[in-house]
């Protein structure tokens, strides 16, 4: 047989092999043939440019990626000056902005405008009272987390889904066509920038006045920067003190936010960097797509707590969800694996991980989970992640083996189970959340 050709030996490492048990998928998560790929990458119209995309690349943006369809800065500061790191100091010791703009506003509007929310979230609409907004998930009839947004109730009439990583717009749409909710339905031209790091309200009251200090968790105020309307909420993607700025009519008015924060950033040491996920995953803040998809369920990754016994009337997927809380009540296994927390060994993991590393038991040449979401805590001063492990295996104290990437020194190391969040949110009003979190998988 002739020897393969640095093409085919590329190709063939590239090749999902795996002996985890997803039977309960239709297509395995690991095996979605994510990875670095030896081929050029072809950028074309399908793919948008967000209102602050070029102020991105202004601000020295030399990474990105792909998400909802719109480029997403991945990374600010090169490599040689600390790289994602550095980004990391800036958020947790001082203040950053990110472009959010990825985060597309979905409008509800309408008379039922209520009642179409509370059929598609899994948590009652009518606790979320206009200019608040609540972290939720939408779940389709089987129970599998179609999006997560936070969702923002601008008035009785009016919420906006400012959606994760998937077109549930589209699917929106097409729930009410077979409902038929007096409602309209549609992307707006709102975008946001998060301000995130204990400075973070210092910098926005320099913005805004003393008064947002008194928004609340999930708060919402109106205001104006350079002359652009915009909403404020006290939210974010990084478990550390944050604001999110959503400008309207953002295709004009970009600039004068962006500008607008950096002019008022320079005495608070503001930076504009990525989204911070070495952050996040401290804080047990999931991703979409990434650690969780359409095919998890809320019981699978430690979002019971969104699905609460006592929400009255039906909604989409409260049937396949009641009926698994009982299994699990009782004991059963419904689902092959469940998400949990590890440490694990190795180099310090200081880049995105580009895949799905596997997860072994502590003994055996048979593949039982994989990682999603890896990275490197300053602060614990280990590797953290999240993964997937087998449903009786999540017990805090529960052995793994990790195998770690070429790129991040291709040894098999050793993990253990922790609890979430890996480090606790800075935002005191959150921990009742992520109390929950590390709660058993059932509440």
């Amino acid at each position: 047989m002739n020897e393969k050709t640095p093409m085919q030996k590329r190709a063939a490492e590239a090749r999902h092999t795996t002996s985890v048990d997803q039977s309960n998928r239709r297509v395995p998560i690991n095996l979605r043939q994510s990875g670095p790929t030896p081929v050029e990458l072809l950028i074309s119209t399908r793919v948008r440019k967000s209102p602050y995309w070029h102020l991105s690349y202004e601000s020295d943006c030399w990474q990105a990626t792909i998400y909802n369809r719109m480029y997403h800065p991945r990374a600010h500061i090169p490599k040689e000056q600390g790289g994602v790191m550095a980004e990391y100091d800036a958020l947790v010791n001082h203040v950053a902005m990110w472009n959010v703009a990825v985060e597309r506003q979905i409008q509800v509007k309408g008379p039922d405008a209520e009642k179409f929310v509370d059929f598609v979230i899994t948590r009652p609409a009518n606790i979320i009272k206009p200019m608040r907004g609540k972290y939720v998930i939408l779940c389709n009839e089987e129970g599998g987390i179609m999006n997560d947004p936070v969702l923002l109730r601008i008035a009785e009439d009016e919420f906006w889904f400012s959606i994760s990583d998937s077109d549930i717009e589209f699917w929106l749409r097409g729930v009410n066509i077979g409902k038929g909710f007096d409602v309209t339905i549609a992307e707006i031209d709102v975008c946001p920038v998060q301000i995130q790091g204990p400075k973070s309200e210092a910098l926005m009251t320099d913005l805004f006045g003393s008064a947002v200090s008194d928004i609340p968790f999930y708060g919402l105020m109106e205001g104006t920067l350079n002359g652009a309307n915009v909403i404020i909420s006290q939210t974010g993607f990084s478990g550390e003190k944050g604001y999110e700025i959503y400008c309207l009519e953002a295709t004009l008015n970009a600039e004068k936010v962006w500008y607008g924060v950096l002019e008022a950033g320079e005495k608070h040491n503001l930076k504009v960097t990525a989204v911070a996920h070495h952050r996040r995953i401290a804080a047990g803040i999931l991703s979409w797509g990434q650690d969780v998809d359409q095919e998890v369920s809320p019981f699978q990754c430690n979002l019971a707590y969104q699905v609460p016994k006592d929400k009255e009337g039906d909604y989409i997927g409260k049937a396949a969800l009641e009926k698994a809380r009982v299994q699990i009540e009782a004991g059963a296994s419904p689902y092959p694996l469940g998400m949990v927390g590890i440490v694990f060994g190795g180099e310090p993991v200081i880049d995105y991980a580009n895949d799905f590393w596997l997860i072994y038991g502590e003994e055996g040449d048979d593949a039982v989970g994989y990682v999603t979401s890896p990275w490197y805590s300053p602060e614990l001063e280990t590797n953290i992640a999240l993964c997937h492990v087998p449903w009786n295996g999540r017990d805090v104290g529960t052995k793994y083996r990790v195998a770690l990437p070429t790129e991040f020194g291709g040894e098999v190391v050793e993990a253990e189970v922790v609890s979430i969040p890996f480090r606790p949110s800075v935002n005191p009003n959150s921990r009742e959340v992520e109390k929950s979190r590390t709660s058993a998988p059932v509440s």
